[in-house]
């Protein structure tokens, strides 16, 4: 299996070619485990569906059909409401400063390191926070038992070892860095990029893909449920 490349982080992108597409709601079945992880911490503003954006929904079929037999994808997040972003940059910016001993950095390295793993939650829907798109999906991998791969950190733990690629130099943990590899694989081969910082974290179409792609973003911020309804939604079918 190849290995995940060392990528740098996603610059501020500004070029996009918004177009009309809605959203999808992805439920458990034999593809996916839903298990949306911030209502189970208790964020106030945590979205408990799962939505994706129509054309994400699709990769994320093709990514499916490209896992072992039995294989099924556990998604942890996807569309978020613009609330819960700001909530997210509040609530975790203190542990990440901890983290990585910044409480004495000046604000510039302080809040270039917190994006990293949270984005800032600023209010423009032409370059958006990316989950508030529908094109961001955090996820993971089950086993033909139902067993979760270990990633080697749980979900949204600061710390460098989230990086997709860390653990390609570490010999004496070949069975995680081979489970990356193998998440990393499926999900780019269906046409989705990874963000560097965060194993668990791909997008299509926000201004993180676009970006690496360097091709316009295709989908704007939706910051709230009444307009991501408005967008018209459907749920998905367990093909």
């Amino acid at each position: 299996m190849h290995s995940i490349p060392m990528v740098e982080e996603p610059a501020r992108y500004t070029q996009t070619a918004f177009r009309a597409s809605g959203f999808v709601e992805v439920r458990s079945n034999h593809m996916f485990e839903v298990a949306m992880q911030y209502p189970l911490l208790h964020m106030k503003n945590a979205e408990e569906q799962c939505f994706v954006r129509e054309e994400v929904y699709q990769m994320l079929l093709k990514a499916y059909g490209l896992l072992p037999k039995g294989y099924r994808f556990k998604i942890l997040d996807a569309w978020r409401p613009f609330a819960l972003q700001e909530e997210l940059y509040r609530t975790y910016s203190e542990g990440i400063i901890e983290e990585f001993q910044l409480k004495d950095c000046d604000e510039q390295k302080k809040q270039a390191i917190i994006r990293r793993f949270v984005s800032e939650p600023v209010p423009d829907k032409e370059l958006p926070p990316v989950h508030t798109t529908g094109g961001a999906v955090d996820l993971t991998l089950l086993d033909e038992y139902g067993t979760e791969l270990d990633m080697g950190t749980g979900f949204d733990a600061f710390t460098e070892k989230t990086h997709t690629a860390y653990f390609e130099k570490d010999t004496r943990e070949t069975s995680v860095r081979d489970n990356r590899r193998l998440l990393y694989r499926v999900m780019t081969e269906a046409g989705f990029t990874n963000l560097p910082s965060e194993w668990w974290h791909y997008d299509y179409g926000d201004r993180f893909w676009a970006y690496y792609k360097q091709t316009p973003a295709i989908y704007n911020g939706v910051f709230t449920k009444e307009e991501r309804n408005g967008k018209g939604y459907r749920v998905g079918e367990a093909e």
